[in-house]
């Protein structure tokens, strides 16, 4: 997605911030970032859709590395291999307020919640022959699946947040305005999806929100919230749709051109608009840097025929100085940098619904659920038989089928694992530290325990 006018807009708050900088009084009084401002004017057709690709473009800066580095690195997939402390304090389960990462993926996120703010406040408003009634309807739907989506993000990596729910121009827009709680965030995000699927297209779009995107997303947001029936429902509604399917070979989901049936959404990147990804997995004799290097746990059994089947396809690997080296394959278009970043697939709405299932005692349709994905995977059938053994086999092929995606860490925080797989004991640091930034710049803030 190339956004010209968004990245001037954006360019154009980076010098106002710049040139503030001269002002005692603005650093004594820093804006905190869910008070951004967005003077993007929303006018006509044009400036509707251009707005509305806006919102994309930062929920897609988050996705491309801040928030799938906050899923995986934190987990016992995937171990950082270099020396910046804002990556190993993640690694390590020891962040601070001030980490640069935990402040950079906040950030974006409020950006991308002011954004789709802007968009569901002004569209109502528009007459523009040009804009039909029906693409109205699509993009303030998109606007509100992707708020819903970054407030899901907020709640399940910092618990409750700053209910955001109009435009911010100034920092003063936003003064008095204290944390929710988690349940609120997440109430909200439901509220959001309940309007979005109103709105939205029935269609087989996978880069842009559709009704199955809404009802994927919330199936999500059920089964974290352990409101099993309707985590089933909607995963079911998903799974019912002919446009997604389990592809095969496991691989083809994440090789070029993309957007398979696999994908439920995914977010675009290309040449001009490039993803990175690749450059943190791949080893220097290949161009890249290695940051994120498979632990040996993980490359064993992703390797095992009996566990990770064909998803060894994950994993490559290359000589260095005469030994052999594993890396992760999943972000691989080093040249074309075009790699998607994948937000909901149809496998995990079949590992949601066996997960609900399971806690339902509905063993045999969970049974079901969890052997179609072993199934894609080339494995045989899952030898687990009581309800407490589906749960742990479940978990386990979550962490296989999603290794070096935003999911592993937040799995085992919403099951209240973290502590017996991890050794994370402090259940104060399940949850990110608000950025200290923030913190100084909005009284009104209130720190999570622990940090």
């Amino acid at each position: 997605m190339k956004k010209t006018l968004f990245r001037f807009l954006l360019a154009s708050q980076v010098a106002a911030v710049t040139l503030s900088l001269g002002a005692c009084s603005d650093l004594l009084e820093p804006t905190p970032v869910q008070q951004l401002p967005d003077d993007q004017a929303i006018t006509d057709a044009g400036s509707a859709r251009a707005a509305t690709i806006g919102v994309y473009d930062r929920v897609q800066a988050y996705y491309q590395l801040n928030w799938p580095v906050l899923g995986f690195l934190p987990g016992d997939n995937v171990r950082f291999n270099g020396t910046l402390n804002q990556f190993l304090q993640i690694d390590q389960n020891q962040l601070s307020a001030d980490n640069v990462l935990i402040t950079e993926a906040w950030t974006q996120m409020y950006q991308a919640v002011n954004g789709a703010n802007n968009v569901i406040a002004a569209l109502p408003g528009i007459n523009d022959p040009l804009l039909p009634a029906a693409e109205k309807n699509q993009l303030l739907g998109e606007a509100y699946f992707l708020r819903a989506l970054v407030y899901f993000d907020l709640g399940r990596g910092w618990g409750g947040v700053p209910l955001v729910l109009t435009p911010t121009r100034s920092k003063e827009n936003g003064k008095g305005l204290a944390r929710s709680t988690q349940a609120q965030t997440y109430d909200q995000a439901l509220a959001d999806l309940t309007q979005a699927e109103t709105l939205l297209p029935e269609a087989a779009t996978r880069n842009r929100a559709v009704k199955a995107a809404a009802r994927a997303l919330r199936a999500r947001l059920h089964l974290y919230r352990q409101q099993w029936a309707e985590a089933e429902t909607y995963a079911s509604q998903v799974i019912a749709s002919p446009n997604y399917r389990l592809v095969t070979p496991y691989r083809s989901f994440s090789t070029a051109p993309f957007l398979s049936q696999e994908s439920v959404f995914e977010l675009t990147f290309s040449n001009s608009d490039a993803n990175g990804m690749w450059n943190n997995w791949f080893p220097s004799a290949l161009g890249g840097q290695f940051n994120f290097q498979p632990l040996p746990a993980a490359i064993a059994q992703l390797n095992d025929p009996t566990v990770g089947g064909s998803r060894s396809a994950l994993l490559n690997s290359t000589v260095i100085a005469g030994a052999p080296v594993t890396y992760g394959n999943l972000y691989s278009r080093s040249a074309q940098r075009d790699d998607p970043s994948y937000v909901l697939r149809i496998a995990e709405q079949y590992l949601i619904r066996a997960e609900a299932r399971a806690r339902q005692a509905k063993l045999p349709e969970a049974i079901a659920d969890l052997n179609a994905v072993r199934t894609r995977a080339g494995l045989g059938s899952t030898a687990a038989a009581t309800a407490e053994q589906l749960l742990l086999a479940i978990e386990n092929e979550r962490r296989i089928e999603f290794a070096f995606e935003a999911d592993r860490w937040f799995d085992l925080v919403r099951t209240g694992r973290a502590d017996d797989v991890l050794g994370v004991t402090d259940q104060r640091r399940w949850l990110f530290p608000i950025p200290f930034n923030d913190l100084v710049a909005d009284p009104d803030l209130v720190q999570n325990p622990g940090y």
